[in-house]
């Protein structure tokens, strides 16, 4: 596809970008004291700090009987230099404040019974020791208004310290993953591992792909799934068992998934598990493939496992039973290579061995799914206009043979959404009309919140051909940063729409600085905050990296846009991008900088910076190279950023993305045409904004030598700029430290360039 001209917004009277000659190069060390940037902080100012320091609730897991929940939760002190982690629990449909678990901190914590915790903490000997927690409480009226949890008992350990995604069966057994060698024994793992240690060698040696990533290179071991009994007998006594069952041995499966699977990746109902693995089919070719299959298989073991899935179809995620384990049902992508492909939902009918597609005709990508309790229902969370909302269908009868489009009436592919706004995870539904979900938004971190009131919706749908609304009620259960955030007058946001490439309607947020008021023209700084992906958003949710509200704290107007490429918006949107990557998009974003000057005057355009990651520091770099696009930014800031496009295809991890986005494999005609159309570094010549540029050394997503060949060329340029190097982080800033180093010289740079001293 020919890109649009870009020439016409040279006339739209924006600032051009500063030339490089008439600003100093800032110092390669520390500052002095005199000139030493610092943030701004105070009691109503939410500063970096306060984000690092900002506890971190995580997704709740609610017991069978659905009035209790068990809470993650971590939060870090800098004057402690401690990242202390808890387990909370708390009462769904009560006030009460939730407890802690009375137990070493950390691990991970699950149900066994409605009233029983089990909870996997580190122990001796490179050991995971296995606790039971009881938690008892008084209701008043049938409200809790006393809850405790009594002290743990040790009741077994696991023979490694490496098991982790715990689920239990109501059959007696206990489901975990762990990575072992190729004799797939747990009870081996701490020998071999020492004679691993101690080989004489430091040498890794690869005869296929992946031969490192994400953030780790391969190593002997893989993934899997084991069982072992675990049981309570008449006296209440709860017994673990000491074999361990390999679930996928000699199966060729992985599971879960790297790099970031989970116990996302199966699900287990009485004596069945359901996982998803990647193709063993691909094994030799794993990088540029993204096939994952789903299987179902016996939870004790000894049998094949029983493959679910086409084998035709792309990435599969989430699978789930119904509470019986008559039904499952999957998320599952057409396009095998294309991790960002429309996700749809695949239902399979185990007792008549049909499968069938459920969301063939609705234009959004779910991610996570349940059944509801009686299973004529599913839930689903799914990205819609920049938000996470929780969805319901009824489950239609089951077609008489298997399918991808079956003949449905509208209420069977026209989803009902619960909630509207936020950002919602941990869906899980309960008994008798009820679910829960946590929900962030910019404004909190998670949060937990009890819905009720869905069997009257779900009657609703089943006897009215008119589209049902949810009236229930939905309550926030859990106020753990409340305290914290009150009197911090964090921006919700603002949504804002204008014509983008080929006339598209295209969405953004803006976030007003501190103090904003109407009608101040051109008095605040601005960021433009570009986001990675490239197929990903801009979306009504809290984030411990990347925080809008940590910008528009630091006084700084925030502009996010999603231009083409991103995704809630439909998969045509997203599937835009494709071969286009310095196209569409950046017609989008001059098109939307125009319009956001325009609606707001209040922002200055000659203090207006930019920031991104990822793609998002594709897109600096590639601004960098054009300024005619009109931007008139004064500084840059490229963290993990693309610079060579032809070489990020060769030296990325996950070869399939560039074989996606770029058409074709680097060295193949169309694809390379495009990559050197769209190549940042053939445009070095034009460069002259001083730029920040920031890369971890375990970046093997991008390679940190991009982020040295920005800044090589900046330097010998002669244009501003500085290089962060965080040795020990991946594609993120994860540690709390070096998350705080990030913002310093983010804002210390930003601050050099538009700050009120630049301006005096």
């Amino acid at each position: 596809m020919r890109v649009p001209p870009l020439s016409p917004l040279l006339g739209l009277g924006l600032s051009a970008q500063v030339p490089f000659q008439s600003l100093p190069a800032p110092s390669s060390g520390n500052m002095s004291p005199k000139d030493a940037f610092q943030f701004k902080e105070g009691p109503d100012v939410f500063s970096p700090k306060d984000l690092v320091e900002l506890g971190r609730p995580g997704a709740a897991v609610a017991n069978h009987a659905g009035d209790l929940a068990l809470i993650p939760h971590s939060k870090f002190s800098f004057e402690e230099n401690e990242n202390k982690k808890k387990v909370f629990v708390a009462a769904l449909g009560s006030s009460v404040e939730p407890v802690e678990l009375a137990t070493a901190a950390g691990g991970e914590a699950f149900w066994l019974t409605g009233r029983t915790v089990a909870h996997v903490v580190e122990g001796e000997n490179k050991t995971l020791d296995l606790y039971t927690i009881d938690v008892t409480f008084h209701t008043n009226e049938g409200i809790v208004d006393v809850l405790r949890t009594e002290s743990p008992r040790k009741i077994g350990s696991f023979p490694t310290n490496g098991a982790t995604n715990f689920r239990y069966s109501s059959a007696g057994y206990l489901v975990f993953s762990e990575y072992v060698y190729p004799d797939g024994q747990l009870e081996t793992v701490k020998e071999q591992d020492e004679a691993w240690e101690n080989r004489g060698t430091t040498a890794l040696v690869y005869d296929r792909t992946y031969e490192r990533h994400w953030d780790t290179w391969a190593g002997p071991k893989t993934s899997t799934l084991f069982s072992v009994p675990l049981s309570q007998d008449p006296d209440h006594e709860w017994h673990f068992g000491n074999q361990f069952v390999n679930l996928l041995q000699g199966t060729g499966h992985n599971s879960p998934v790297e790099p970031f699977g989970g116990t996302e990746d199966y699900d287990v109902s009485g004596n069945q598990v359901i996982y998803t693995s990647t193709d063993p089919d691909h094994a030799d070719s794993a990088a540029w493939h993204t096939r994952q299959n789903v299987y179902v298989v016996d939870i004790r073991g000894g049998s094949k496992p029983k493959q679910l899935t086409s084998g035709t179809q792309g990435a599969t995620h989430n699978p789930v039973f119904n509470e019986k384990g008559t039904k499952a049902a999957w998320l599952e992508m057409d396009k095998d290579g294309y991790e960002s492909d429309r996700a749809k939902i695949v239902v399979y009918d185990l007792t008549k061995d049909v499968r069938y597609t459920l969301t063939q005709k609705w234009d959004r990508s779910p991610d996570s799914l349940a059944f509801s309790k009686d299973g004529d229902f599913i839930y689903f969370t799914a990205g819609d206009i920049a938000r996470i909302k929780v969805y319901v269908l009824p489950i239609p009868p089951t077609p008489s043979e298997s399918t991808t489009d079956p003949d449905l009436s509208p209420k069977y592919y026209t989803p009902v959404p619960i909630n509207e706004d936020g950002a919602a995870s941990g869906l899980q539904t309960l008994y008798f009309g009820k679910l829960i979900f946590s929900k962030s938004s910019l404004t909190s971190p998670n949060d937990l919140f009890f819905v009720t009131g869905l069997k009257a919706l779900e009657q609703e749908i089943v006897q009215s051909d008119s589209v049902a609304k949810f009236t229930g009620s939905i309550q926030q259960v859990t106020h753990f940063t409340e305290d914290e955030l009150k009197g911090k007058n964090l921006s919700q946001g603002e949504d804002f729409w204008f014509k983008g490439a080929g006339d598209i309607d295209v969405h953004g947020l803006a976030l007003k600085p501190r103090g904003w008021e109407e009608g101040q023209k051109k008095k605040y700084p601005v960021v433009l905050l570009i986001h990675g992906g490239p197929q990903g958003a801009w979306e009504d949710q809290w984030s411990t990296r990347w925080n809008p509200n940590v910008f528009v704290q630091q006084g700084y107007f925030v502009i996010m846009m999603n231009p083409t490429g991103s995704t809630t918006y439909g998969q045509n949107f997203t599937d835009g991008i494709t071969g286009d990557w310095g196209g569409k998009p950046f017609v989008d974003l001059q098109k939307g900088w125009k319009h956001a000057l325009e609606k707001y005057p209040e922002i200055n355009p000659d203090r207006a910076v930019a920031a991104g990651a990822s793609w998002g520091g594709y897109a600096i770099n590639w601004i960098q190279g054009h300024p005619e696009f009109g931007f008139g930014f004064k500084a840059l800031v490229c963290h993990d950023g693309v610079f060579d496009t032809t070489y990020n295809g060769f030296s990325t991890d996950e070869l399939f993305f560039f074989n996606h986005d770029w058409t074709g494999r680097p060295w193949d005609k169309r694809s390379k045409e495009l990559s050197q159309k769209f190549n940042p570094s053939n445009y070095v010549s034009k460069w002259g904004t001083p730029q920040l540029v920031i890369h971890g050394s375990k970046d093997y997503r991008l390679p940190e030598t991009e982020g040295i060949g920005v800044f090589h060329a900046l330097q010998q340029l002669g244009i501003p700029s500085r290089l962060v190097i965080f040795p020990d982080e991946n594609h993120w800033v994860i540690n709390h430290g070096n998350s705080l180093k990030w913002h310093y010289e983010v804002f210390r740079w930003f601050d050099q360039f538009v700050g009120d001293k630049a301006q005096a």
